[in-house]
């Protein structure tokens, strides 16, 4: 006979696991909780963020997905994600893990800097991404995601704010060659929206607080140009 929980409701946890393994978090997700994991709650939590704004959308793409660890938080509120990453080690690593927790979503490897990728999608989100394409090419990465954006479709981007440099990681640092200001933001989002609203966000929480102050940043577009 095998061993059981002595609160008979926290069994099927462990049926679960049995069933399935245990949950794999990814190589960035992994790190995170290796090295940094106060890190992954506030990734966690901008991925929360992005899942309320979008409730109720059938379709959203994201632009940037990494090894894809925050969709699902998404997929609590959207009904389909496509993930695109111009690295296809993460895109084949997201492809294994949907199939493996079976998850409505679907993956793909391009460069947003070039190309859009097949739409259409009533929403897209870029999390921690702009910030790593080149000044030259960021009109060209975010044009080719409102390309395939419904008419009345949504973008939220988020990044890490210029003014919070100083305090980021040398790995950080090393990767993040065109920061914004919440100027900078504003106005790259209102050159493909009618509308852009602007959120701070410090630690896990989101507000609408003094923007220099804050360590991320979220623009929301609404209303395609």
């Amino acid at each position: 006979m095998s061993e059981t929980t002595r609160e008979p409701q926290y069994q099927v946890q462990f049926d679960a696991l049995r069933e399935k393994g245990p949950v794999l978090m990814g190589p960035t997700a992994g790190a995170l909780w290796r090295d940094d994991p106060r890190h992954l709650a506030f990734l966690t939590s901008r991925y929360k963020f992005v899942s309320k704004l979008l409730a109720g959308k059938t379709s959203a793409l994201e632009a940037g997905c990494g090894d894809g660890f925050g969709m699902k938080l998404v997929l609590q509120e959207v009904k389909r994600v496509h993930g695109v990453d111009f690295d296809p080690m993460y895109a084949r690593w997201c492809e294994e893990q949907a199939k493996r927790e079976g998850l409505n979503a679907t993956f793909s490897t391009h460069d947003l800097t070039r190309e859009a990728p097949k739409g259409p999608f009533d929403a897209a989100y870029s999390l921690d991404v702009i910030e790593h394409i080149p000044k030259r090419l960021e009109k060209k990465f975010l044009g080719n995601i409102v390309k395939v954006l419904k008419r009345h479709g949504i973008l939220v981007v988020g990044c890490p704010n210029v003014t919070a440099a100083a305090y980021a990681s040398p790995q950080s640092k090393a990767g993040h060659i065109n920061l914004k200001s919440h100027k900078e933001l504003r106005e790259l989002l209102g050159g493909f929206f009618h509308n852009v609203l602007l959120f701070s966000m410090n630690d896990e929480v989101v507000h609408t607080g003094y923007y220099p102050m804050a360590h991320y940043l979220f623009a929301v577009g609404i209303g395609r140009k």
